[in-house]
């Protein structure tokens, strides 16, 4: 169990951020009926792509953006007891306003 993670290359640290646990209707849902949420807090930034040249790519996202992420890309890690993902920036669809 890691204490912290510092992503490399151009891949990010995700928390995902917890799904509604009640339907419009009313109904609570389970556990197993649950679909993995697709928001996501960006926790850590790797140390950035490179270009051809060997330039470094900077990111389009920072440490505390609200994220969409695809549903089931990334690899799953545990942060101490916090279930979060390491996924490449190319699995973020995009950042989530406020």
């Amino acid at each position: 169990m890691a204490q912290s993670i510092k992503p490399l290359g151009a891949r990010v640290l995700v928390k995902r951020v917890e799904a509604d646990e009640k339907t419009a209707g009313g109904l609570f849902l389970p556990d197993t009926a649950k679909e993995k949420p697709q928001e996501a807090e960006v926790m850590a930034l790797g140390t950035g792509g490179r270009d051809d040249d060997g330039k470094l790519i900077p990111f389009n996202v920072k440490k505390g953006d609200l994220v969409l992420i695809s549903k089931y890309g990334g690899t799953e890690v545990k942060v101490g007891t916090v279930e979060m993902l390491i996924i490449s920036e190319s699995d973020i669809l995009g950042i989530v306003s406020k």
